[in-house]
């Protein structure tokens, strides 16, 4: 199976709308359930700490995500597990973003998501726009990132997104040996996830986007 970069895009923001808007009888839309964890603890912090520990737990319960796989209808054909997941992760990455009072439906803080689950470098990118990047980022300096700062970040995304997909890619593993793909998807899943909620955690809480920078870029080339 080949996908083209559109294609990626088409999928990634097809489950970004779904990770907002909440998927009826199963999930909640994202203010709803940000809201819930912020009004039952005393900062910000613990409640995204506590909201964190619970997704990554869910995201590793191949009951949930293989339940999950048949409810999300997506443009392109994705094995269940594989969708699922990203469904969870880029649901995690918006939530930790909305508690830390980012404008979840601006296309910069949509496209910050996507940098954030594709682990991608965006300093030089910022930084050729100029956008001090080593400075503690805040909602208001989100808000100023340009068009065409964002069309350059999800151009990277969209190919990191590629790669992963490419010949020697998850959906093959999971092509090749379906009745064991939701155990080797499961495998991969707990650790990405985990660097992913780190990830989202400094970003969107404690507003160090350095994170996504070239230095750790190479670490980032995992399996979804």
């Amino acid at each position: 199976m080949e996908m083209n970069q559109n294609q990626i895009m088409e999928l990634l923001d097809t489950l970004y709308e779904k990770s907002i808007n909440g998927i009826p009888k199963v999930s909640q839309p994202i203010d709803v359930l940000a809201n819930d964890y912020l009004s039952k603890n005393n900062s910000t912090e613990k409640a995204a700490r506590q909201f964190v520990n619970y997704q990554v737990a869910k995201c590793t319960t191949s009951g949930f995500v293989t339940g999950l796989g048949g409810l999300i209808t997506l443009p392109v054909a994705i094995p269940a597990n594989v969708s699922s997941v990203m469904y969870v992760q880029m649901r995690m990455i918006a939530c930790l973003a909305y508690m830390g009072g980012y404008d979840t439906h601006s296309d910069q803080v949509q496209t910050l998501v996507y940098a954030c689950l594709a682990g991608i470098s965006i300093d030089q990118i910022i930084k050729q726009a100029g956008i001090k990047f080593g400075t503690k980022f805040t909602t208001a300096m989100v808000k100023k990132i340009p068009g065409t700062v964002l069309t350059k970040i999800n151009q990277k995304v969209g190919f990191r997104f590629l790669t992963k997909f490419g010949e020697k890619g998850i959906i093959n593993i999971a092509k090749l040996v379906p009745v064991v793909g939701g155990v080797i998807g499961g495998g991969f899943d707990l650790v990405e996830t985990k660097v992913i909620a780190n990830r989202a955690y400094k970003m969107f809480i404690n507003g160090d986007f350095s994170v996504l920078n070239d230095k750790d870029d190479k670490k980032q080339l995992r399996p979804i």
